[in-house]
């Protein structure tokens, strides 16, 4: 099957230490799908970026390097982007040319990309995925050097972001409170409809034949070029979205390098299979009795395998994962002596047996969680979503078989916990390293594209006085001062006459 042809395009003045981290992130792109050529439009006037260019160039040679116009000075200073007539007419001419040569050529897409914006390797590949004609990649800014950070993309005039219908007139307070949730929903990662963006841009040959480009609009006074790009595609019909899966680093100014190098190097290549496998991981410890059992019997539907570590039980719990994964491949590792004292070290001990495994995804469950039955039908058709990497549920504590408790320190099912992973080889993983509550994931994780599931995680862990009693003992035996805990929650298991409330399963 034949490659979709892709010009990457991007006008360049740049300061060179910026232009180099900017091509070290063209040279590493995906191409499973696509083949891309390079063009460029060297209007720098530092000699030395634009010998990176030609070095570039010798390194890729389907590089094109047309010359700019290499006079007047665009300003960016530590605080801002200072943006004059003259530079925005030159950026404008620039990304016309680009425009036109992509569309005499026939490519099958362009990418627009500014020389300050860094990429995910498989960012064109995942933006070509979602069959929008023009799609922008998120990114965030400080704009000034004391402001919050804003988004490359906007609702509407020249960058409003509350999404307000037409003649419809509104408070300053509800434009706000509208703003607020746009920026959230752009937090959640997703495809979305937006009214503007630039500066990161995947254009089909379709928009570009319809007649997109950068040119002034004569009646509209709004000032840059992505605002005359995104009207004249709105008038030619054509919508404008916003992914926001895999954010990519704007290095605005000098003080962002050292972020876009972290970037840069955080990024890795991810890898799918089209029949994933799903791996089931414990630390078990003295289960007989308790909910093992019944937790197996329901994981065994949807498992392909399981890693199990034993943390030095003195009854039978051996006998009950054996007897309850009976048939499933099982690694299982025993502890002559209980790591429990340190939980970061026994949890890294944990994901090392599994990640020797070569899994594709990581169910990690303690042996007294059990999800709704909903789970176990839901769960595969989880596992080949493109562009999720972790999933996160809502835990509830019950504090007997029926019932779950909710005050002041007991509501972690308002929350999203990570349980669900994807297991990427290049990824770079990181610990929180204090030994009690340090997660049973490496916390760096939480940057992975991930989803929310509103399937609900049940923890019998608290839901037996004796075992209350057990844990109170034991976690102020091994956090006496509360460092790692907190204290009012700590007290607060023994309560005598807690909130609770009915778990009540989805039909």
């Amino acid at each position: 099957m034949p490659l979709d042809r892709v010009l990457l395009g991007s006008p360049v003045y740049q300061q060179p230490p910026i232009l180099t981290l900017f091509l070290e992130s063209l040279s590493n792109l995906i191409q499973n799908t696509i083949e891309i050529d390079f063009m460029f439009v060297d209007d720098n006037i530092d000699q030395e970026s634009s010998r990176l260019l030609r070095s570039f160039s010798e390194k890729f040679p389907n590089t094109i390097i047309l010359e700019g116009e290499q006079r007047g000075e665009y300003i960016c200073d530590e605080n801002t982007h200072q943006w004059t007539n003259e530079n925005l007419r030159k950026v404008t001419k620039f990304k016309n040319r680009i425009i036109d040569y992509a569309r005499k050529e026939a490519y099958n897409y362009l990418f627009l990309i500014d020389s300050d914006v860094i990429i995910h390797p498989i960012l064109i590949e995942h933006l070509k995925s979602k069959q929008k004609d023009i799609i922008s990649e998120i990114y965030w800014t400080k704009f000034q050097k004391e402001s919050s950070k804003m988004p490359n993309v906007w609702m509407y005039n020249i960058y409003d972001m509350d999404e307000t219908a037409p003649f419809e007139f509104i408070t300053p307070q509800e434009k706000q409170k509208r703003t607020d949730a746009f920026y959230k929903k752009l937090a959640v990662p997703g495809v979305y409809e937006v009214g503007g963006l630039g500066a990161c841009t995947l254009i089909t040959r379709k928009a570009l034949e319809k007649g997109v480009n950068f040119d002034p609009i004569k009646n509209v006074r709004m000032p840059g070029e992505d605002r005359s790009f995104c009207i004249r595609a709105a008038v030619l019909g054509i919508q404008l979205f916003v992914d926001t899966n895999l954010p990519a680093y704007h290095v605005y100014r000098m003080e962002d390098l050292a972020g876009g190098i972290k970037y840069k190097n955080s990024c890795f290549v991810r890898e799918y299979r089209a029949t994933p496998k799903l791996t089931l991981t414990m630390i078990v410890r003295n289960e007989s009795g308790r909910y093992l059992d019944e937790a197996l019997r329901k994981l065994r539907t949807c498992i392909d395998e399981a890693v199990i570590i034993d943390d030095a039980s003195t009854d039978d719990t051996i006998e009950i994962v054996k007897r309850g994964l009976e048939g499933i491949p099982l690694t299982l590792i025993q502890n002559k002596e209980s790591m429990f004292y340190n939980e970061c070290k026994l949890r890294k001990m944990q994901w090392k047996a599994v990640i020797d495994t070569n899994p594709d995804w990581i169910l990690n469950l303690d042996a007294d969680e059990i999800f709704e039955d909903a789970f176990y039908e839901q769960v595969r058709g989880m596992l080949t979503d493109p562009d999720c990497d972790l999933y996160l549920f809502p835990l509830y504590d019950m504090w007997d078989e029926i019932h779950y408790r909710e005050d002041e320190y007991w509501s972690a099912h308002q929350n999203y916990y990570p349980f669900l992973m994807r297991y990427q080889r290049y990824y770079q993983y990181s610990w929180k390293e204090t030994p009690q509550h340090c997660g049973r994931y490496p916390y760096s994780i939480l940057n992975m594209p991930r989803r929310l599931s509103t399937l609900r995680l049940k923890h019998y862990g608290w839901a037996r006085e004796e075992d209350r009693n057990k844990k109170y003992i034991r976690y102020r035996m091994l956090d006496p001062d509360y460092q790692y805990g907190i204290q009012g929650q700590i007290e607060s298991i023994l309560d005598k006459e807690p909130r609770l409330l009915t778990f009540i399963e989805n039909t």
